[in-house]
């Protein structure tokens, strides 16, 4: 049979009819030796055919494997047409999954090397295939998995990167991506269908603890449909190549377990990095809480080597680049940065109130009331996306953490640890253990260390909107009646 394909394309064609065959044969849950029995087939025929080795499979052949994986007419219709027409292309798909890109970044990343490092290696290695990174919204997940995808691409890894309808994206998508839909086709395929127990984030959900009692609400793990298969494009495509999968602002709630697992079992070199304001808790997830960037207690020397003081010396730049940063401003911008707790979207927000007014005016309102700081005055975009992530965040804690929550707020101490939480609460000190974790998962409080002990703090943009009714909408305007 004549492909008209180049040796070098026809040979990646052929690997990519191999793939297609595995991912029918997995499908079904037939080995190499079962699907030779029921083809007439030698098992070295299959597995060569799998691994792109044999060039050119002769008609005859690939009709009694199609009846031996028992195709349907489109399945069957498929892959002879891959066979013709080389997978339509699938050279060309091949080659372009070498290049299959995550999104590009608006801004650079300032602080996060560290997490960085941390999670490349851990997917890049495999040693993760899962990877959970939570906190409170606005911290800077999106920008984190951006880079790690970066560098992950950079390492060879192609990137089918997918944004959850509503979730906010600080990035340009590649040009002509050819991938989206298949990253998207990915995404719902993960999704459950619609279930009472999977509303979004809000009321009835939130940061769930696998053993607790909200855990009854959740459906159990592949209450989905069980029988539903990955997309067979993602299989040809990916085989057993290393490849990332992105699910940015996920709501974990909607999930199918039994899915990703189905899907992480046929695809093993897959690694799935997930952005979300709570954990999934299914077995084999790497939990990453990230915090805000670290700030420097303000009783020292002013800096701006500090994570938090970079990113908003860089936010200052964008609206007052006149400010210099000397040591008078720093030691303002260190207050600012430690008062907003290092919180990039909040650190972002207060630098548009720069256009207003000055530094002090500015250091002056965040250390009496921030709450206000909180709304973005170049379109009010950024300011809503704070208050109702923190709201939404609020909202789903269960009980005991939002009791807690409260109670930290009526105290209006700066620190706590938790022989504070015990006589705040009156729990055992295990309660109480998990309670604190709870919060750190939310993000609503950061580890302390401006003490030299192991201590907590509560988030003043998380105090500030705890404590602040959400502003009523303007009132409409009312017609001037018409001149007579």
């Amino acid at each position: 049979m004549t492909t008209g394909l180049s040796p070098e394309g026809s040979s990646t064609a052929t690997a990519a009819i191999g793939a297609l065959i595995r991912g029918h044969r997995l499908r079904i849950g037939l080995t190499q030796r079962e699907l030779a029995d029921l083809s007439t087939i030698s098992v070295r025929a299959i597995r060569d055919l799998e691994k792109g080795k044999a060039l050119r499979p002769r008609a005859d052949t690939v009709r009694l494997i199609a009846d031996g994986l028992r195709l349907g007419p489109r399945a069957r219709a498929g892959l002879e047409e891959a066979v013709r027409r080389g997978h339509q292309g699938g050279a060309g798909r091949h080659l372009l999954l070498e290049r299959c890109a995550p999104p590009v970044p608006l801004h650079p990343m300032i602080g996060r090397q560290a997490e960085a490092a941390v999670l490349t290696e851990e997917l890049r290695s495999g040693a993760e295939r899962l990877v959970t990174v939570v906190g409170l919204s606005g911290v800077g997940k999106t920008r984190l998995a951006l880079e790690t995808a970066a560098r992950l691409h950079d390492a060879g890894l192609p990137v089918l990167w997918h944004t959850s309808p509503g979730a906010a994206s600080d990035h340009l998508p590649p040009d002509g991506d050819p991938f989206a839909a298949l990253a998207t086709a990915c995404a719902a395929h993960l999704h459950l269908p619609d279930h009472p127990a999977a509303a979004p984030l809000g009321a009835e959900s939130g940061t769930r603890d696998l053993h607790g009692p909200e855990a009854a609400a959740r459906p159990p793990y592949g209450s989905g449909d069980r029988d539903g298969q990955p997309p067979a494009e993602l299989l040809a495509a990916c085989g057993d190549r290393d490849a990332l999968l992105v699910l940015d602002g996920a709501d974990c709630a909607r999930l199918d377990f039994a899915r990703l697992s189905r899907l992480l079992r046929e695809l093993p070199g897959l690694r799935v990095l997930v952005t979300a304001d709570t954990p999934w808790n299914v077995p084999g997830e790497r939990l990453f809480l990230l915090a805000p960037l670290d700030a420097p207690h303000p009783g020292g020397t002013p800096s701006a080597d500090a994570p938090a003081v970079r990113f908003l010396l860089s936010r200052i730049r964008r609206v007052r680049p006149d400010i210099v940063a000397d040591e008078r401003s720093l030691a303002d911008i260190a207050r600012v940065a430690h008062g907003l707790d290092g919180h990039p979207l909040a650190l972002a927000a207060a630098a548009s109130w720069l256009t207003v007014c000055d530094l002090p005016t500015l250091r002056g309102i965040v250390e009496t009331d921030p709450a206000p700081l909180l709304d973005h005055l170049s379109d009010g975009t950024s300011g809503s996306h704070l208050r109702d992530g923190v709201t939404r965040t609020l909202d789903g804690l269960p009980a005991g953490p939002r009791d807690l929550v409260a109670r930290l707020c009526a105290a209006d101490e700066a620190d706590f640890d938790l022989d504070e939480v015990v006589r705040l609460t009156g729990r055992p000190l295990p309660d109480c253990g998990r309670t604190v974790r709870a919060l750190l998962i939310g993000g609503v409080i950061r580890p302390s260390t401006d003490h030299g002990r192991s201590a907590f703090r509560l988030l003043r943009v998380v105090r500030a909107l705890a404590a602040t009714p959400p502003v009523p909408a303007a009132p409409a305007a009312v017609a001037a009646p018409a001149a007579a």
